[in-house]
């Protein structure tokens, strides 16, 4: 997750957005944009479009070769 919200920063940074710009376009609250930006929010696959979208990016963009969690079964 920490690899997923460095990414997003990365973008949103690079467009020249707050987390509270985000936030706003995205319609969530600036916290939660820290959280996911800090790998400790988990965004849902439709939160993560709408900040694609934002950032002027695709989902797989973000997500691309992330390490998976250990799985136990």
């Amino acid at each position: 997750m920490q690899l997923l919200g460095h990414r997003i920063r990365e973008a949103r940074r690079v467009k020249g957005l707050s987390q509270e710009d985000l936030a706003l376009k995205a319609n969530t609250d600036p916290s939660y944009i820290g959280g996911v930006e800090r790998g400790q929010r988990n965004p849902s696959l439709k939160k993560m479009c709408a900040i694609a979208r934002i950032l002027g990016r695709d989902v797989g963009s973000f997500t691309r070769n992330l390490p998976l969690p250990h799985e136990k079964f």
